[in-house]
């Protein structure tokens, strides 16, 4: 890498796939990471692999649906490092299902972690950017976001959700705060894990043969984050190159 990111990152759902692919490689770029997930133990096992490379990471174990979680990451942030510069919202849930059958249950989950979990991030971190003049949140969605498919109306909802209250942030930041919505297709990841629904399972598995990994976005978000503060990036899609949705 080129550049030294001297930058405090959070980084929501970082104990596996995208968020802990991003935690390593923005710290390996210098970046001081705070890392954020329910599961403990392996946020503990990414700090000592990070600090193990040389990196600063440490682990605020916490739950995206609770705002007072959410505070408390970002509170953490800057105790420790004096300031809090990118949120990444990456935690994310995607039980698929068809809406004839009316998983209520599921609809609720999604909508806790992938809409409400990014408006409780930008909460409690947003204070903190205005008060210091700069920040960036880095939010991401899916190609879910772009396009609808079947048996995913309300998973492509909640990124739709994503990316529309990404650019109002950017609309009203006058400048000060940069948004960047990351859209990934198929990714390597624990998200078809959440499918319950056997036929909808087995329709992914098209996507899961063919998916990439999650350095992919990793990259991705170094790239967005690396800018010069007058330079905003704001939409990257990114899916394998045999993805045709």
């Amino acid at each position: 890498m080129n550049n030294k990111l001297d930058q405090v990152v959070v980084i929501t759902g970082a104990s596996s796939g995208i968020g802990e692919a991003t935690a390593h490689l923005l710290a390996k770029d210098g970046a001081k990471i705070v890392a954020v997930a329910r599961r403990k133990s392996r946020l503990d096992q990414l700090v000592k692999d990070i600090e193990a490379t040389g990196g600063q990471a440490i682990a605020v174990e916490a739950d995206v649906t609770a705002f007072e979680d959410m505070q408390c990451a970002a509170e953490t942030a800057k105790d420790t490092y004096g300031r809090l510069d990118v949120w990444v919202n990456n935690a994310g849930v995607m039980p698929l299902s068809p809406v004839e059958m009316n998983r209520i249950d599921e609809w609720n989950w999604m909508v806790d972690v992938n809409i409400k979990g990014v408006l409780n991030g930008v909460a409690a971190a947003q204070p903190l950017m205005r008060a210091q003049g700069s920040g960036q949140f880095v939010n991401i969605s899916s190609v879910a976001g772009h396009l609808v498919f079947p048996g995913a109306a309300v998973y492509c909802a909640t990124k739709f959700a994503v990316r529309a209250f990404g650019e109002g942030i950017r609309m009203e930041s006058d400048g000060s705060i940069r948004v960047t919505n990351i859209s990934p297709g198929a990714i390597k990841t624990e998200l078809t894990d959440h499918i319950s629904v056997a036929e909808v399972k087995e329709g992914v598995k098209t996507f899961t043969e063919i998916a990439i990994d999650a350095d992919a976005v990793a990259r991705a978000i170094h790239f967005a984050v690396a800018q010069p503060a007058d330079v905003d990036i704001n939409e990257v899609i990114i899916r394998p190159s045999k993805q045709t949705l």
